[in-house]
């Protein structure tokens, strides 16, 4: 079958691989129909690796690089392992992309993103830019007839953008900052007007992104490159944001999220850094904002597929891109690096 395999920084590679043997106890074997290029995609692809595992065996999956990627994936059970109950084969699948001990005291709250020997399917073992992908049971979750395999495969990224949301929490009322709006920053505005956030505002230069982020449902857009947002938000809200969903993760992005934020107002750094950053810390101790981490999810999934099914949130407008896996690099990776204010979530069909 073939895969987009990753070697190294800018370098993956579309191959010929063996297709995955019958699963074993406990695994599924899915039939991927679409899968996503993901954000952290396109940092291992730049600046990698950052997650994924090359002088040591990772400590849970064992594998080290080269890795096939892919973690945003829609398919199609096709075989099962022994013990499998949960799913059965012709299932409808978008499955959740952590790979987990259940042993820690973490997995054991079910806060499983924060495993101690957390692996993500496409990371730290091969993923789903491939045919066929295996992975655990208790990743699967089932979706409707009605949902295409296409809008499915936006799951995994809407999930992250709720833990976000949830992670605040964002309540009834509030004013919400999304720094950003790319997929997860598109989901944390689809998201927080969901949980009923009463404004809305998104921080983008994008062009595209910026039309994007009004018609998912963001009250204004403001461009840091044509005015002071620090000081605009703080106008709009009168005196900041009671929620700011960081959803870029840089030196420049991160001290704008807390400066939108009011005092005791909450900060969450959803956004992925390629390298370390530093902080004004009295930014935080003179004024009590909070700020916290966030990572993948715990428990989102089901609300996702819901909130999607229900047409609470439509995601189809975030899919810019829909491309075959042999024009990966060109029109996938390459194209959101050169042309990000025209793409938002490209979407690969692997066979």
């Amino acid at each position: 079958m073939k895969a987009a395999v990753w070697y190294g920084k800018k370098d993956v590679r579309v191959m010929d691989v063996p297709e995955p043997p019958s699963p074993k106890e406990g695994w599924v074997k899915v039939k991927v129909e679409w899968c996503g290029i993901c954000g952290s995609d396109l940092h291992e692809y730049l600046a990698g690796p950052i997650f994924i595992p090359v002088d040591k065996p990772h400590a849970l999956t064992g594998d080290t690089a080269p890795i096939i990627l892919g973690h945003e994936f829609s398919g199609q059970v096709v075989e099962v392992g022994p013990g499998v109950t949960n799913v059965k084969v012709g299932d409808r699948v978008a499955p959740d992309a952590c790979q987990v001990c259940w042993e820690c005291p973490r997995c054991k709250e079910n806060r499983y993103s924060l495993c101690e020997k957390l692996a993500f399917t496409g990371l730290m073992t091969d993923g789903a830019f491939a045919e066929y992908v295996n992975v655990p049971a208790y990743t699967m979750y089932k979706i409707p007839n009605e949902m295409s395999y296409e809008t499915a495969a936006v799951v995994e990224p809407l999930a992250v953008s709720i833990h976000a949301v949830r992670r605040a929490p964002v309540i009834i009322g509030d004013t919400v900052v999304v720094v950003g709006a790319g997929t997860i920053g598109m989901g944390a505005i689809m998201a927080a007007k969901a949980a009923g956030a009463s404004q809305i505002y998104c921080i983008e230069m994008a062009k595209a992104r910026k039309e994007l982020a009004l018609q998912v449902g963001a009250n204004e857009v403001l461009d840091p490159s044509k005015i002071d947002v620090v000081a605009r938000i703080k106008e709009l809200t009168h005196g900041g944001a009671d929620v700011v969903l960081d959803c870029v993760g840089s030196d420049k992005a991160t001290p704008t999220a807390i400066e939108c934020a009011r005092s005791a107002g909450k900060v969450v750094i959803v956004g992925i850094y390629e390298k370390e950053t530093s902080l004004n810390f009295n930014a935080l101790s003179f004024t009590e904002r909070d700020v916290k981490g966030c990572l993948a999810y715990y428990g989102e999934f089901a609300p996702a597929i819901q909130l999607m099914s229900d047409g609470r949130i439509n995601v189809e407008p975030m899919i810019t891109g829909k491309i075959s896996i042999d024009d990966i690099i060109e029109k996938g990776f390459e194209e959101l690096v050169n042309r990000k204010e025209e793409n938002i979530k490209i979407i690969v069909r692997p066979y």
